[in-house]
């Protein structure tokens, strides 16, 4: 299905990466409001009207560029809730160069700082939170995280549609042992 719907664009996480981190959402996210699988956003609302140049332009990326290396490197509260904080130069670059191809078309919330997380938790009790974050920390340890690719999707509301994925052809690292 198409239509005017805003376009959210994401990091395709690794299969290994992408089921420890939604694990732990499906375990602390309330059910009742756990509609998407664990993701990293990189846009929150592209226009619609941009589809065709969002595509060309997410093609390029995954021809052009090596797959970029990321790293889980904190956790973070956010007051109702709790993300993995990620650090990826490379992925931050990605985002740069779609960002300035769409710059007339932001939102506000993407013209902002991009600070790129995976949330685990959201909409509980900031107690809940807190409790979730004190168990968290006791084992910590940053850990790479592998990034396959970008990925589009169509939000009207509920779930996300897909429109696409798009994966690296380059990867800059050996595979997993």
């Amino acid at each position: 299905m198409t239509g005017a719907a805003p376009i959210i664009v994401t990091a395709l996480l690794g299969d290994e990466d992408l089921a420890w981190a939604d694990g732990l959402r499906r375990a602390h996210f309330p059910p009742e409001r756990n509609v998407l699988r664990a993701h990293l956003t990189l846009f929150h609302h592209l226009p619609p009207s941009g589809l065709d140049e969002l595509r060309r332009l997410l093609m390029r990326e995954v021809r052009t560029t090596i797959a970029p290396a990321a790293r889980i490197s904190r956790l973070l509260s956010l007051g109702r809730g709790v993300a993995f904080g990620v650090d990826s130069p490379g992925l931050a670059a990605i985002r740069s160069r779609i960002a300035e191809a769409f710059e007339p078309m932001l939102t506000p919330q993407d013209r902002a700082g991009w600070r790129p997380h995976i949330t685990i938790q959201n909409k509980v009790t900031p107690a809940d939170a807190r409790a979730l974050m004190a168990e968290l920390s006791k084992d910590f340890a940053p850990r790479p995280l592998r990034i396959d690719g970008l990925s589009a999707y169509w939000y009207r509301g509920g779930p996300w549609e897909s429109i696409g994925d798009w994966r690296f052809t380059r990867s800059g690292r050996s595979p997993r042992s």
